[in-house]
């Protein structure tokens, strides 16, 4: 067995409008019981709060060291693949799989990267309602704690300690490596893919693909088409590429 457990500091979890405090400080004793440091909240109700203090137990240094984001574009800044959780399937959405496969999944896409400092998001949503859809468009996949199908009501905490603990043990364990023989590639951050949908949704505006007034689903939809591909810098900078001389043509060589 070759532990990766240097690999946690590349992993941060995010927390979309956690509304309870004391689900913080739990959520700070679960990283750190699992060796992970990097945590960032989106729009916290009630932070810093001594009741998430009094939960964190030895973590305080977590909560101490915290981000706090107006927007989960901002807590994703710096990250090449966002998994968010989910407890059901939507409508329009991601691959969904399960928490163990996203783990085994996200070890593998930081042993492919090229750049070592590069970020894995585990994305959550509000204790009442989860991720939005809104939310979820922001991440790349989601992955599913299977809970029992009568009860499937997981505190936030307890949910992010399941994922913790499952990305923990993906990175225990070489055996549960994919091949990932040959180049390393450099992984498109969100960033740069957001910076790729604003583009691709202003290029389909200009050339009458896509009515600003009525657009239904079709951002959804190309953002989950691409979602699947995994991007990668250069290739974003070939889709901007080609977006700018879709905006700007230019006469083709004679």
């Amino acid at each position: 067995m070759t532990s990766k457990l240097h690999l946690l500091s590349r992993f941060r979890i995010v927390l979309c409008q956690p509304s309870h405090p004391g689900n913080i400080g739990s959520t700070a004793r679960a990283m750190k019981v699992m060796g992970l440091h990097d945590l960032k909240l989106v729009n916290p109700e009630k932070f810093p709060d001594s009741e998430a203090n009094a939960l964190a137990c030895g973590a305080v240094d977590i909560l101490e060291n915290a981000q706090t984001c107006s927007t989960l574009e901002e807590a994703l800044s710096g990250c090449t693949l966002a998994i968010g959780l989910s407890a059901r399937k939507r409508q329009l959405s991601h691959r969904l799989v399960s928490v163990r496969e996203a783990a085994a999944e996200a070890r593998e896409l930081l042993l492919q990267s090229a750049d070592e400092d590069s970020k894995i998001a585990l994305v959550f949503g509000t204790e009442m309602s989860g991720l939005s859809n809104a939310e979820l468009d922001r991440c790349q996949l989601l992955a599913m704690i299977p809970t029992d199908p009568g009860y499937w009501s997981l505190n936030l905490a307890a949910a992010v300690q399941v994922m913790c603990y499952e990305v923990r043990m993906a990175l225990l364990d070489e055996q549960q490596a994919m091949p990932h023989a040959g180049l390393k590639a450099t992984p498109a951050t969100n960033d740069e893919v957001e910076m790729f949908y604003r583009h691709l949704e202003q290029t389909l505006t200009g050339i009458g693909f896509l009515n600003p007034h009525s657009p239904r689903r079709l951002m959804q939809r190309l953002r989950r088409m691409y979602a699947r591909t995994a991007l990668e810098k250069e290739e974003v900078n070939i889709l901007r590429g080609i977006l700018t001389l879709t905006q700007h043509p230019r006469p083709p060589e004679e």
